[in-house]
C-alpha cells in the first residue's frame, strides 16, 4: 500500500481501523504494542479475570498500580470497545500517573477506533 499521497487525518483512520481489526482478529497484544508506541507510553499487562477487588467491573477495567487491563472471558479479547476504552485509562494514568480518565473520554476515545473502522468498511473499493 502506497502512503506517501496520503492525508495526515487518512493516514490516522487508517491507523484506528488497523488497531480495532488486531483486536476483532484476537491479536490484542499486536494491537497494544502499537498503541504504546503511537501514544509513546509502555504497553499494559493484559489479563482475563477481574481481581475480585473489582467485582462491579462487568467486562474490563484497568489496574494503574500494576498497569493491566483486565478482561471478564477470553472472549471479551475480541471486543474493541472494551479494550480500546481501558487502554484509554492506561494511557491517561501514564501520562498524569493518576487515574482521571473518565469514562465518557474513554468511550470516546473507543468510538472513534470503531467509527474509523466502520467508515473504512463501509467506503472501501470492491475492486481493490
Amino acid at each position: 500500500m502506497q502512503t506517501k499521497n496520503v492525508s495526515p487525518d487518512h493516514t490516522e483512520l487508517l491507523f484506528k481501523a488497523l488497531i480495532v481489526s488486531l483486536i476483532l482478529n484476537v491479536k490484542v497484544e499486536q494491537a497494544i504494542e502499537l498503541l504504546a508506541k503511537r501514544y509513546k507510553t509502555t504497553p499494559p499487562r493484559i489479563h482475563v479475570g477481574i481481581p475480585k477487588s473489582h467485582g462491579k467491573c462487568v467486562y474490563g477495567c484497568y489496574t494503574g498500580k500494576n498497569q493491566t487491563i483486565y478482561v471478564r472471558d477470553s472472549e471479551i479479547l475480541k471486543d474493541p470497545f472494551v479494550i480500546l476504552h481501558e487502554f484509554y485509562h492506561h494511557l491517561r494514568t501514564s501520562v498524569d500517573k493518576k487515574h482521571r480518565g473518565t469514562e465518557r473520554y474513554a468511550n470516546t476515545f473507543a468510538k472513534e477506533f470503531i467509527e474509523a473502522y466502520n467508515f473504512l468498511n463501509t467506503h472501501r473499493d470492491p475492486e481493490a
